[in-house]
């Protein structure tokens, strides 16, 4: 990591595991590029998860450019403390969120720091957070293997997998390689590749428009042996309901989006429990 020696990180990541000792399964969402809408998906697969009757946290460790409060509609709401525990904040019942927005008064206010500050905050969201008993725990992460995905990574010692998010373009596949190699040389359990924007689903007559190219993500899990998730076409709509902060109060769930968002969780259910059965 580059931030603490190997021995100081074994206490951190001892630390961290008792505290979430209760969530049973912990899944980081990744992506090598900006802009192909991994908070998107690591939002609306938590949402999905937690609709198919699982307790579901969601943890946003994207510390420079924090979007999970915007998307669900929670912005100005801060975190709030029991004792020496920090609270999520709930977003249903068997739902709830942390996110570095909540921290920060002004939105547009950024957050200028270096590893070390942000290895602190990841360590306090992960080890320091009443999270309770989970069936879920996904971590949307900024772009790229750096600071925050390692400490994640690292920090994290029962890790179930990683989520891969891309676009069909070459120049989003490229760097998504590098997140499908980061995670194997950190001997993540499960990895899966996600295509989104897959296509351009047209508002008026509902056909599929392929902007940028087809099966390329498909191709790229055959060729690094890594699980192809599934695609998650563009919808304008979508893109509306996230920025109003009402994706899920209002998203059609008979959308062509909405059904492949819903067969992304069940994947990572089928995942989840054929590991507790292997235990």
């Amino acid at each position: 990591m580059g931030i603490v020696g190997n021995d100081e990180n074994k206490q951190l990541s001892d630390e961290v595991g008792k505290n979430i000792a209760g969530i049973k399964h912990k899944f980081i969402v990744m992506s090598g590029k900006g802009g192909v809408g991994k908070t998107t998906v690591s939002v609306s697969l938590a949402y999905s998860l937690a609709l198919r009757g699982h307790g579901v946290g969601l943890l946003d460790v994207d510390i420079h450019g924090p979007n999970v409060n915007k998307m669900l509609g929670l912005e100005n709401k801060p975190l709030t403390t029991t004792g020496t525990k920090i609270n999520p904040i709930k977003v249903f019942d068997n739902m709830e969120v942390v996110s570095t927005a909540s921290i920060i008064e002004d939105p547009d206010t950024p957050i200028i720091w270096r590893g070390p500050l942000k290895m602190k905050l990841i360590k306090q969201f992960l080890g320091e957070v009443n999270w309770g008993p989970l069936d879920y725990l996904i971590i949307d992460s900024p772009p790229g293997t750096g600071d925050e995905p390692l400490s994640v990574v690292q920090l994290i010692s029962d890790l179930d997998g990683a989520i891969i998010v891309t676009t069909p373009q070459e120049v989003a596949l490229l760097d998504a390689r590098k997140s499908i190699q980061f995670a194997k040389k950190l001997n993540v359990p499960f990895i899966g590749l996600v295509e989104n924007m897959s296509g351009l689903i047209c508002p008026h007559c509902g056909k599929k428009i392929d902007l940028f190219g087809e099966g390329t993500a498909r191709e790229t899990a055959e060729k690094m042996n890594v699980v192809y998730l599934g695609e998650i076409p563009m919808d304008p709509e979508v893109i509306k309901l996230c920025d109003s902060g009402k994706l899920f109060e209002s998203l059609d769930k008979e959308s062509a989006a909405a059904k492949n968002i819903m067969k992304l969780a069940e994947v990572i259910e089928k995942y989840s429990d054929s590991q507790k059965k292997a235990l």
